[in-house]
């Protein structure tokens, strides 16, 4: 399955995102690509420290999608829009989209516009449409916060998308362990952040 993580707004956080998603499928036991094409090449570099520092399992990173019909396994995209010949092209061949959004309006009216970009490039037609899933990236940590809860009914009114209520906290444990080559769960596998992942991941993916 392909599945783009994208949103038309920057400062998201999902190239983050995409490299812990991808360390998780892994330990799940899945073949897992990442198809880099953001010209950032964030999960490049973490990659990169991995392979340096002789992290298993090793990430698999490309910088092109595959031909029709030669994806096996788990595909993970990770496109800025500042590429939007790539964006456009990685909206064409994916299976799913999951869009983060951090809690704010400005990320509402953003994903609107992709989500008019997502349908121009389907075609509009239900039967051509991906799963487009989205939720709530660097949420505020406190557990009752306005913003957080005002985001996702926000996301819940948007038509064509699957808002997931689980959500990943702004915690300095996913910047240190990105910093290190480590996905959140490897760093502190007892921690909140890989908690959070966890269920995510399940949320996105479904639980086995």
């Amino acid at each position: 399955m392909l599945t783009l993580f994208a949103n038309f707004k920057g400062g998201t956080g999902k190239s983050t995102v995409v490299f812990n998603m991808a360390v998780w499928r892994m330990a799940e036991g899945r073949k897992v690509t990442v198809c880099d094409l953001d010209p950032q090449r964030t999960v490049s570099d973490v990659a990169m420290i991995r392979d340096e520092d002789a992290i298993e399992p090793g990430l698999k990173v490309v910088h092109e999608l595959p031909a029709k019909g030669k994806a096996r396994g788990d595909w993970l995209i990770d496109v800025g829009i500042s590429d939007m010949e790539a964006l456009r092209a990685a909206i064409r061949a994916c299976h799913q989209v999951v869009i983060p959004v951090t809690p704010s309006q400005a990320d509402i009216w953003a994903t609107q516009q992709f989500l008019d970009i997502i349908t121009a490039e389907r075609g509009g037609g239900k039967s051509r449409m991906p799963m487009i899933k989205a939720f709530i990236n660097r949420a505020d940590a406190h557990p009752r916060s306005r913003e957080n809860a005002e985001t996702l009914e926000a996301l819940k009114m948007l038509q064509l998308i699957q808002a997931v209520p689980e959500k990943l906290v702004q915690r300095l444990a996913f910047r240190r362990s990105f910093s290190e080559g480590l996905a959140a769960f490897e760093m502190e596998p007892s921690g909140k952040a890989a908690a959070e992942l966890n269920a995510l991941a399940n949320a996105l993916y479904g639980a086995k």
